[in-house]
């Protein structure tokens, strides 16, 4: 071999090669499952510490665990999008403000129906009282209020947890939440009263009633109507406009806000796109109409009429003493809440409002009784029968979050579904931190009020509301 020959390269040796190949798969596989058991051991610990920062040991909080799984999905915290909430997060990281608040204590206490007599019945306490506890649990929710009404009756009222939880304040069916959404049924019946007067047919082209301003992007050969703005399918934006409580700015006048907001995102009765400026137009309408302002006519034509005394726009002295405190629950921290912000809305009249849940009651009774309340009717007959038809076969099946089934659908702002034969009315309301809502059977006159001060439990709400309509 020449001096400036380079030596050979050795040959790799095969057998080498293939151990080192399985070594490096061991090697990956133990890597996998470390990282695996990592994990759990994290979740377990913050789990642990999650239950002992809260309260434990009573004996509802052992049935909310051990209940069956017979509402909602065994695991909290799923992403999932719901039309009529104010956008926000689900749950809150804790790197900021302090140290949030553990809680809440599973109680459930009937004597706490103040100035109310609780009302009480063993055979709905045994079926509702664990899926309440387990939804609080699981739903990650302080505190609710549940009112279940029969016919012209209350027959029986529950609260559970916290609606302060830093000072240990327990829940009351007199508790004040946002009602949020569920109010636009009753924006809605104000303008239906006015219809039945006169004013305006359902098919009429709304922007044949604007004067100071007009929906824009409007093609005259497919118009607005006023069924479009109470079945979302107007093509008018979501909108909301928020400002907390405590700020500088406040909402504008109705009709300052609507001027240059209304212009349509899509041609009208295309598809379902809620919308709580349409609401906001609706309340517009009824100044109009009715030559009041929108607060007066509600209080005068609806609240009035239908003894709901603790509902308003602006709590009272009174009411603000019991008014629950709004929460998100924090990101890890199972059991861990931290108070978010009230909140005003330039959209105010889409669901910017306080009530209980006994005046929620008063207000589906008046439903289940076909618009009459305690003999008194609210709305005619006709227009409450159009108000609970669904309104459009194109657009049903499951709505905001997958409520009921395929026969869902829009009414007149009401949801309507058929479930085992029977028309199920139904509406969510949700604004950061409180949900509510509201169910009824209109064959059996019966139904069910929730308010919370919990983030997006909806989903929990739901199921707790199918299980007392099939109780009731």
């Amino acid at each position: 071999m020449s001096p400036m020959a380079r030596p050979a390269k050795p040959k790799p040796n095969p057998k080498l090669r293939r151990s080192l190949r399985r070594a490096a798969d061991v090697a990956l596989v133990v890597l996998a499952v470390g990282a695996v058991a990592l994990f759990v051991a994290v979740r377990i610990i913050g789990g642990r510490t999650g239950a002992a920062a809260g309260p434990s040991k009573t004996s509802s909080a052992k049935a909310a665990r051990t209940a069956p799984p017979t509402i909602g999905p065994e695991t909290a915290g799923t992403s999932e999008d719901f039309a009529d909430l104010e956008a926000g997060p689900e749950d809150l990281e804790t790197d900021d403000a302090g140290e949030p608040l553990p809680g809440p204590a599973m109680l459930s206490d009937p004597s706490a129906a103040r100035p109310f007599a609780p009302v009480d019945d063993a055979r709905l306490a045994a079926g509702l009282d664990p899926e309440i506890e387990r939804a609080l649990k699981l739903g990650r929710i302080p505190s609710m209020a549940v009112v279940c009404v029969s016919g012209d009756r209350i027959v029986w009222t529950r609260s559970a947890g916290l609606s302060n939880v830093r000072v240990k304040t327990p829940a009351a069916c007199d508790t004040v939440y946002l009602i949020a959404s569920t109010f636009k049924t009753m924006s809605a019946t104000a303008l239906l009263q006015l219809m039945d007067q006169g004013k305006f047919k359902l098919d009429d082209r709304v922007n044949d009633y604007l004067t100071d301003f007009k929906i824009e992007g409007e093609n005259k050969r497919y118009p607005v109507t006023f069924r479009h703005l109470l079945t979302h399918t107007s093509g008018l934006p979501t909108d909301f406009g928020r400002h907390a409580v405590w700020e500088d700015q406040a909402p504008t006048p109705l009709a300052d806000y609507l001027r240059g907001r209304l212009r349509l995102a899509r041609r009208p009765g295309t598809r379902v796109l809620y919308s709580n400026i349409a609401f906001t137009l609706i309340a517009y309408f009824v100044e109009k109409f009715s030559g009041l302002p929108f607060k007066d006519y509600m209080r005068r034509n609806v609240f009035g009429p239908v003894e709901m005394r603790d509902t308003a726009f602006e709590p009272r002295a009174d009411m603000a003493e019991r008014l629950a405190v709004p929460y998100m629950p924090v990101r890890r921290r199972a059991g861990v809440f931290r108070p978010v912000d009230w909140v005003k809305a330039d959209a105010w009249p889409a669901g910017v409002v306080y009530g209980t849940a006994i005046d929620q009651a008063r207000w589906l009774m008046t439903a289940v009784n076909g618009g009459v309340y305690k003999g008194r009717r609210i709305l005619s007959e006709a227009a409450f029968r159009e108000m609970t038809r669904r309104q459009f076969d194109r657009f049903a099946g499951p709505i905001n979050g997958g409520w009921l089934n395929e026969t869902s659908g829009y009414g007149l702002a009401w949801w309507v579904s058929t479930l085992e034969g029977q028309k199920i009315i139904a509406h969510s309301g949700s604004v950061n931190g409180y949900t509510a809502f509201l169910a009824g059977n209109l064959d059996r006159r019966t139904g069910v009020a929730i308010l919370t001060n919990g983030n997006k439990a909806h989903r929990w709400l739901y199921g707790l509301a199918l299980k007392a309509l099939a109780a009731l």
